[in-house]
């Protein structure tokens, strides 16, 4: 997941908001101006310059943003009110070029909001969420500066400029368009109202869900243990330990506690509460439940869409998508859903043999699924699931990652020397990136890898400073951030191959931050139902021969993983599809289920359950998020009606595969390796995203190679 913050609320594109918020230079004037904001003042030091991480304070948070803003604004209508014609250089230059205070100040409060989160930062951000849609509607309700775009834009049409300022200028004309630049006055003033109004359900939505997380915590007692392996006990006492229960064991309210749990203990009635636990956040009837907040939601959406002539929330989002329209998007998921739930219904049979011949006298419910699949596994495969975890240390993988971007990005990895760059927290690491062959400074990569309070669960990427060169090269900033559960002093942290092939997908992420090969910051953007393809694709480097014999090595012994082990790793590699496919594809469906739908008078948990019975979603197994916690879909609008995009880049990534695997030298052909980062990771949003996987394929990519990958039926004419 990209987690590029610029506020959880915004409505803006992604190349919109960088235009606005990001990266760029700003006088000398405001530069003395802001000498006593810690938050906005120019970076300094080695790289380029890096982030005071060491000195950012959540007390200096809310005045250090509201004057960025002011800074901003001040910007944006000196560009307005620019007295001569508009040109590319004198208005969409100078657009590129406005927001770099605020861009620093945002990416402390990203800090603050997804690694650091506290009650005191939580007051802030809920202060200021309406500040931030205001000020967003300063700018995209600006007529005199819409006035210049468009006159540019218009232009364009008969006098184009060169490719990048064309597509430049075409994507900020179009986020101005979507976001109710034409609307007359009095729908403005209500289209800036709902913004506001939805900013600050978001935040509240984003903090119940912590909430949840963070305050319910099952303690087990030593006899409760059963199944569950050395490693994860002795975490857990630690983590309990932290909490204040000495002598007891925690299992967290968060997917990288959660999941374990589940498939390796055998005590199913604690398996059945820590499953109600987590797959209730947002939904438990009290001050913190998010159902009404989202029927909220769902209207304002509809609402705000509506003033701009479309017909529901999904087909306006889609409309800058790879997928276009909300059709094309649902026809790509019930080509699917068919063969997901039949595959489930296959899996189910099996685990329920395995429970009868036991003896164990149940029948599959969703707290049963991961504990039998894990039975069904070792039966059909003699695949131990914690046997495969004795190879799959963090640092190895982290190590192998590196491996792979050398071979594939020409980059080197060397670790920053501890205390020479600062850090928010005493477990990140820091990396600096070079070319392998000039030396050449990249960027720097930091890695936060463990859950604590106040850290948002899941997996993301993002940025701190991103590459451009209208202005000067610069360098990249980009950070993963995983929920690892911290090991106790002196173990090995092991991980599970699920877990493994996220920690590749979210260093996809980063490396497409650090390929990027843009001139304009816009360009820097993405689209989002594309955006993931990358990362999806670098999930496949884990499985490679190179990797496995390098990096993959036994935590006690150092040997490298039997060849016996890797052939049945991959032989099953298509196990349990019926199962991810299915709680992925239900929450996908259900995404856009809601958007499509009539908001009024909306009852929540009646929509989700009548509509997953009209799917026929299989009773054992949910969701992988509901509605009450969808925060994709429901703290901001990334992923609203976008989180089909998933699959949608899944498809890709099947197909993108395949070219590798029929190149001479596999997943490490130079020749494709070169196509791969000249094509797909390098142009981030300078070409069209069809455009370019047909530069890399020479092809559009088929929906068969995805349904090969998940080994369901295929089609045939």
């Amino acid at each position: 997941m990209i987690k590029q913050f610029k506020n959880n609320s915004l409505i803006l594109s992604v190349a919109v908001l960088m235009t606005f918020m990001g990266c760029n230079q700003e006088n000398k004037t405001e530069e003395k101006a802001m000498e006593s904001d810690v938050l906005l003042k120019q970076w300094t030091g080695p790289y380029g310059g890096i982030p005071a991480f060491d000195q950012m304070k959540v007390e200096d948070v809310k005045s250090a943003m509201i004057r960025g803003m002011e800074l901003n604004v001040k910007e944006i209508e000196a560009i307005a009110d620019n007295k001569e014609a508009p040109t590319f250089e004198n208005t969409i230059v100078e657009m590129e070029r406005s927001g770099e205070a605020l861009d620093r100040g945002f990416t402390y409060y990203g800090i603050f909001s997804s690694n650091m989160s506290s009650p005191e930062f939580r007051e802030v951000q809920r202060e200021l969420a309406p500040m931030f849609s205001e000020f967003r509607s300063k700018i995209t309700q600006n007529e005199k500066l819409f006035k210049r775009v468009k006159a540019l834009y218009d232009s364009s049409q008969v006098h184009p400029h060169d490719d990048d300022q064309q597509r430049v200028l075409e994507l900020v004309y179009k986020s101005f368009e979507m976001n109710g630049a034409e609307l007359d006055s009095i729908k403005k003033k209500r289209y800036a109202a709902i913004n506001k109004e939805l900013s600050g359900l978001y935040t509240k939505f984003s903090n119940n869900v912590l909430h949840d997380e963070e305050n319910y915590i099952t303690y087990l007692s030593k006899d409760q243990l059963g199944g569950l392996a050395e490693g994860f006990v002795k975490s857990a006492a630690k983590i309990a330990t932290d909490k204040g229960q000495e002598g007891k064991y925690a299992i967290t309210n968060t997917r990288s506690s959660m999941d374990p749990f589940l498939t390796y203990s055998t005590e199913r009635d604690i398996r059945k509460i820590v499953w109600t636990n987590y797959y209730s956040r947002g939904d438990n009837g009290d001050e913190y439940d998010n159902k009404e907040l989202i029927s909220e939601i769902l209207k304002l959406r509809r609402e705000r869409v509506e003033l701009l002539g479309y017909k529901n929330y999904a087909e306006w989002r889609l409309q800058d998508r790879m997928a276009k329209t909300p059709e094309n998007a649902m026809g790509l998921m019930e080509a699917v859903w068919p063969a997901a739930i039949a595959r489930v219904a296959e899996e189910v049979e099996d685990m329920q043999a395995v429970a009868d011949k036991n003896g164990d006298q149940i029948k599959i419910e969703p707290w049963d699924y991961r504990f039998y699949a894990e039975k069904v596994r070792q039966a059909k495969y003699d695949l131990d699931s914690d046997e495969v975890k004795q190879y799959l240390q963090l640092d190895k993988l982290t190590d192998a990652m590196h491996y792979v971007a050398g071979r594939l990005f020409n980059y080197n990895f060397t670790p920053v020397p501890e205390g020479s760059v600062p850090v928010f927290q005493e477990d990140v690491k820091v990396w600096e990136v070079t070319d392998k062959d000039t030396g050449e400074n990249i960027g720097l990569w930091y890695l936060d890898p463990y859950a604590r309070q106040g850290k948002r669960s899941g997996a993301w990427a993002n940025t701190y400073r991103s590459h451009t060169t209208f202005d000067g090269d610069k360098n990249v900033l980009a950070s993963n951030n995983s929920n690892f559960i911290k090991p106790a002093p002196g173990e090995a942290l092991l991980v599970s191959w699920d877990d493994a092939t996220t920690f590749f997908h979210e260093f996809g992420h980063a490396l497409h931050f650090f390929s990027s090969n843009v001139k304009y910051p816009t360009l820097n953007g993405g689209v989002r139902d594309y955006t993931e393809f990358q990362s999806q694709l670098l999930e496949r480097w884990l499985s490679t021969d190179e990797v496995i014999d390098e990096f993959l090595v036994h935590n006690e012994t150092g040997q490298p993983m039997p060849k016996e082990l890797v052939a049945k790793i991959k032989k099953a590699s298509t196990f349990n599809q019926g199962f991810s496919t299915t709680e992925y594809l239900a929450s996908a469906l259900m995404d856009m289920k809601f958007h499509l739908a009539d908001p009024e008078n909306i009852d929540v948990d009646k929509f989700e359950r009548e509509t997953l019975a009209e799917l026929n979603m299989p009773e054992e197994l949910p969701m992988r998020h509901r509605t009450p916690h969808f925060g994709h879909v429901f703290s901001g609008e990334g992923y609203a009606t976008a989180y089909y995009g998933y699959m949608w880049a899944d498809v890709l990534t099947a197909d993108a595969a395949e070219a590798f695997s029929e190149a001479p030298d596999g997943f490490y052909d130079k020749e494709v390796a070169e196509k791969l980062v000249k094509y797909l990771f390098a142009p981030r949003n300078s070409i069209d995203p069809a455009d370019a996987y047909r530069m890399f394929r020479g092809r559009d990519a088929k929906i068969e190679a995805l349904m090969r990958d998940r080994g369901f039926p295929v089609a045939t004419e």
